[in-house]
């Protein structure tokens, strides 16, 4: 069957643009083809800085034929009807219509054939499309037709188009259209400067491999695992190890077509400089590589770049210019360093009074003042140091007014730790300005120094209780504020450091401390935070891989509406699937059922709740005696055990339910003839779904 190549070659596309590109251009393509009854085999696209690549192979030649049927008037309607339905399909007569039969009457059928078109010219329909269409979040226009209507838009100018179809045994043809001017053809171009006369190409095979002749490598993960060996291998032959940046890597391979691994060096007295100093400063600035020495684990002043070309001197002159660059740059960051030095953490926060951190919520010098009141009271829970988590509040976002913060901002945190250890604060302190920003994301750890932990939550807590009062919640997809990170972020500490705190209480006392006297409807606000946290907690759990049933049935039962923490819930969770495990747990799970099912039954016939306790000189029978005991022993039982947070022991009681509940469903009628023995044995069932939701709510357990 054969096969489409097709190249877009154009001047060089940012690398941040060129995956998802790829990505779009293999889409749109083969959702056509599937659209026009063109099913292929596979497909795969590529990008380097100057074209996009994609093959399909396996394309039928031709399109399929397509015969539907059209249902037109019934039998004897007025003409007009006739005429406009032979009209529609194309028919010349009614005799050449089929007549269908149903119970509404009988009905003319026309049946329409179309023939299948060659795929080549459905091709050259629907590629001219696609490239105009084509969703660049950033695109331009350029030359003499850019002034005119309906001028091509791209990302950066578009020179040539390659399409060719064909089989592998014969001769390509090519795609023959025309987009602003470029005609498609089979002629490509290779590396700019190291091999730039045209290429004839004429399938994909013969596409990749000329074009590596022509010194480019079409798939980037083939330039990116050159990179990254070459990389390695050079670091290794000076004793050096390579630091690793995936994020760098996917970019400089973006950058280049045909990569050339390079070392280059700077002077040691930069190394004065904290290292993540060093490495933003050459990443961000020449987009190259630090190594380090694996002895030490500190950095070596050598840094590894990536050239486009192979020059005629070995690469010594690309080697300068970036040691020139950077060494500039390595000499403004150490001045910004040693300048931050000079001023004191605290003696930067008077510039907070100047600085809004919201309309409604004031500015960065009240928040702060927020979130050491905070951490004040947080701090006693979690057995921190209440006068090193207050000191630490009141320095941790200091460090956003440093030159270096300033020129590197991914480096925020970080250097209110060097800053905080310079100037002689308590390690706990400084680790705090670092770690009170995690976690960042669900790779990224939580805080474990007890301060630490103390003003991530206080922090976290504060924008939350914040943007709630002021009813700028999340909606949708839009985030702002990045809310819902910093609720994962309060549940992934308090459930990783097993912290056992009541949400709850701790958003009503700030809320009251903060924000009572501006936003004084504060109730709905909380019940609407709480479910909040739930919905994360879900979220997290969920990634956890816990059953939402049980999650749902235990939200239940024990939520963050009453003030219950965390960790008794996840503790619940997991004691809850323990218990289902096992066969009393499964068999007490269909006795619960069934008797939430009869209730729910009886209860909407007879229109009214049977949640009164029975009367036990109504029972007649052993096995409701023997119930009605269990279910009192039980209720005892687990209430202490959940009292005490051991839910293991409260879903034991729960499992010494299940003999007399299955005894009684066994050997009891329910609807007895007698109303009041009725009556009394509903109340009984009731009694049982009340007894299982002290540890959670059965009924919404799937079985």
């Amino acid at each position: 069957m054969p096969d489409l190549l097709l190249e877009l070659f154009s001047e060089e596309i940012p690398a941040r643009m060129q995956a998802k590109a790829a990505d779009d251009l293999r889409r749109m393509v083969t959702d056509k083809l599937v659209a026009e009854g063109l099913v292929y085999e596979g497909a795969k696209a590529f990008a380097t800085p100057r074209r996009l690549a994609l093959t399909v192979h396996g394309i039928p030649a031709r399109q399929p034929d397509l015969k539907t049927e059209r249902r037109g008037p019934k039998v004897g309607a007025p003409d007009a009807a006739v005429q406009g339905f032979l009209k529609a399909t194309g028919l010349k007569s009614l005799d050449e219509a089929k007549i269908q039969r149903d119970p509404k009457g009988d009905f003319y059928i026309g049946l329409i054939e179309k023939p299948g078109r060659d795929a080549i010219d459905v091709l050259a329909e629907i590629l001219p499309v696609i490239i105009r269409t084509f969703p660049w979040p950033k695109s331009m226009r350029w030359g003499a037709r850019s002034g005119k209507p309906g001028s091509l838009n791209w990302v950066r100018p578009l020179h040539a188009i390659t399409a060719t179809f064909g089989p592998e045994t014969e001769e390509p043809d090519v795609v023959k259209f025309e987009v602003d001017g470029i005609e498609s053809g089979q002629t490509t171009y290779g590396h700019r400067f190291l091999a730039p006369a045209p290429i004839s190409v004429r399938r994909f095979e013969d596409y990749e491999a000329k074009l590596l002749a022509a010194k480019v490598v079409l798939d980037p993960e083939r330039r990116k695992d050159a990179i990254l060996t070459d990389a390695k291998q050079l670091a290794f032959a000076q004793g050096f190890e390579l630091v690793e940046d995936q994020n760098l890597l996917d970019e400089v391979a973006g950058l280049v077509e045909w990569p050339v691994v390079l070392m280059g060096s700077f002077e040691p007295e930069f190394l004065k400089t904290p290292d993540e100093v060093i490495r933003a400063t050459i990443r961000n600035n020449q987009k190259c590589f630090v190594v380090r020495d694996p002895k030490t684990g500190k950095l070596a002043s050598k840094f590894i770049l990536v050239a486009n070309i192979e020059a005629t001197d070995g690469g010594k002159t690309i080697i300068a210019g970036n040691e020139r660059v950077i060494r500039a740059r390595l000499s403004d960051a150490k001045f910004f360093y040693e300048t931050d030095l000079k001023t004191k953490l605290e003696g930067r926060l008077p510039k907070f009074d100047q600085i809004v951190f919201h309309e409604k919520l004031g500015t960065q010098a009240e928040r702060i003042k927020r979130i050491e009141r905070l951490a004040a009271e947080i701090a006693p829970l979690v057995g921190a140091d209440v006068a090193k988590a207050t000191r630490a509040a009141h320095l941790a976002k200091a460090d956003l007014l440093t030159e270096v913060v300033g020129e590197f901002p991914e480096v925020q945190g970080l250097m209110g730790k060097y800053y905080a250890l310079a100037q002689g604060e308590d390690a706990s302190v400084a680790a705090a300005c670092e770690e009170h920003y995690k976690p960042q994301g669900p790779a990224d750890r939580v805080p474990t120094d007890p301060v630490s932990v103390v003003v991530a939550l206080a922090d976290k807590m504060d924008t939350l209780v914040g943007f709630w009062a002021i009813d700028e919640k999340p909606t949708g997809s839009k985030d702002p504020y990045a809310l819902r990170r910093a609720a994962l972020g309060v549940i992934r500490i308090v459930l990783e450091r097993r912290i056992k705190i009541s949400l709850r209480n701790i958003v009503e006392k700030h809320f009251e401390n903060s924000y009572r006297k501006k936003y004084l409807e504060v109730v709905d606000k909380i019940d609407d935070l709480m479910l909040f946290f739930e919905d994360r907690l879900k979220v997290q759990l969920k990634d956890q891989k816990a059953r939402h049933d049980l999650v749902d049935a235990v939200l239940s039962a024990e939520s963050l509406f009453k003030g219950h923490s965390l960790i008794s819930i996840v503790d619940r969770i997991e004691a809850l699937g323990r218990l289902l495990d096992s066969d009393d747990g499964k068999n007490l799970l269909a006795g619960t059922k069934r008797a939430s099912n009869i209730l729910a039954i009886e209860e909407k016939r007879d229109k009214r709740e049977y949640d009164h306790e029975p009367d036990a000189a109504l029972y007649s029978l052993a096995e409701e005696k023997a119930l009605a005991k269990a279910i009192g022993e039980v209720k005892a039982e687990a209430s202490a055990a959940v009292a005490k947070e051991d839910f293991a022991a409260a879903m034991s009681a729960m499992a010494k339910l299940r003999p007399p509940v299955d005894a009684f469903f066994d050997k009891v009628r329910v609807n007895d003839d007698d109303p009041k023995v009725r009556e009394n044995r509903l109340k009984l069932l009731n009694e049982i779904r009340s007894a299982t939701r002290a540890v959670a709510d059965f009924s919404k357990i799937q079985d």
